[in-house]
């Protein structure tokens, strides 16, 4: 499945010849990936200048089918998830103290190098990460962004005992477990009308659940938004206590709306995330059987691909849509 020019709001079936691989990179036969909210800024042009034709997913799960000259650690047969990094030089001053996400040269999965709504995906072998098992093909797809990045945002979180989490999707309902693991209490804030997510997030532990523009029965630590709205920033601020941190986790969010200082005031943080790290992968996929994390999904065949994308757009996923193959 193609996104053929920007913006253009969907995607379309195309054949392709079967890519192959180069040295350092991996074939992947793709099983499943995950539908991420920003394959939806990718498909909608909220995200500038992407290659073009490109397939979109970066939540892929799949079978090595062949390796690059170089690659000794990714056999033919092993189960693999590639995420949105899919490159960086290696090189640079944040490359060499493992900042990779910061990496000028960096490339990404269905945005600059195709990616999974297909058959076959080629990665390179830095960026593909061996899978736990007890995890079926779609389960494992939303670990690799929803997961990663849901990861990277709430460690940024750090030793908050309250959080609240702003946008209750794919990567907040993967982030609530692991809190609730570590002894934490979750704060969930859903679309105002939205009271099938708020039954979602108390069905899985949350201490509170409500719409987005309420307020939290007790202050919180920190709030971490997954949501693409900038409005929600000043409104985490207005609930989140002394020192506490606001973390903007999504690479695409509406302008952040003025607010006054005395939100900020008292060493209130607001920091944002930038992409994953190959640590964040290792550590993550580690983790996440331990909790252990369940992912709740709802598959559709490759070929549904734009209605996925258009369920996700309207708000009618609790979990996440994968694509099946």
């Amino acid at each position: 499945m193609v996104l053929k020019t920007a913006a253009a709001g969907r995607v379309d079936a195309v054949e392709m010849a079967r890519p192959a691989p180069r040295a350092g990179q991996v074939l992947v036969r793709v099983r499943a990936c995950g539908v991420c909210r920003t394959d939806l800024h990718v498909v909608d042009g909220d995200l500038p200048d992407p290659k073009l034709p490109v397939v979109p997913g970066h939540e892929i799960v799949g079978i090595v089918e062949e390796a690059g000259e170089g690659v000794t650690d990714l056999v033919p047969g092993t189960r693999v998830g590639i995420p949105w990094l899919g490159f960086s030089c290696g090189t640079c001053r944040y490359c060499r103290r493992g900042q990779e996400n910061l990496c000028a040269s960096a490339r990404y999965t269905g945005y600059q190098l195709d990616g999974g709504y297909a058959d076959y995906a080629v990665a390179d072998a830095r960026y593909a990460f061996q899978l736990p098992d007890g995890y079926s093909d779609a389960e494992a797809a939303p670990l690799l962004c929803a997961g990663l990045i849901g990861h990277r945002a709430y460690r940024m979180a750090g030793d908050a005992q309250r959080i609240g989490i702003y946008g209750f999707g794919a990567a907040a309902h993967i982030m609530i477990q692991v809190a609730l693991w570590e002894g934490r209490e979750v704060f969930a804030f859903a679309r105002p009308g939205d009271a099938a997510a708020e039954e979602f997030a108390r069905s899985l532990g949350a201490a509170w659940a409500g719409p987005s523009d309420a307020s939290p029965p007790e202050p919180l630590d920190a709030a971490v938004i997954f949501a693409p709205v900038g409005a929600l920033v000043p409104e985490a601020l207005s609930h989140t206590d002394r020192g506490g941190t606001v973390v903007c986790a999504g690479i695409h969010m509406s302008d952040i709306p003025a607010f006054p200082y005395r939100i900020l005031w008292q060493e209130r943080t607001i920091r944002s995330v930038a992409n994953l790290t190959r640590r964040d992968a290792i550590e993550f996929l580690e983790i996440a059987p331990k909790v252990p994390v369940k992912t709740h999904v709802r598959p559709y065949p490759l070929a549904d691909a734009n209605a996925a994308l258009e369920d996700l757009r309207e708000g009618r996923l609790q979990g996440a849509a994968v694509l099946m193959t």
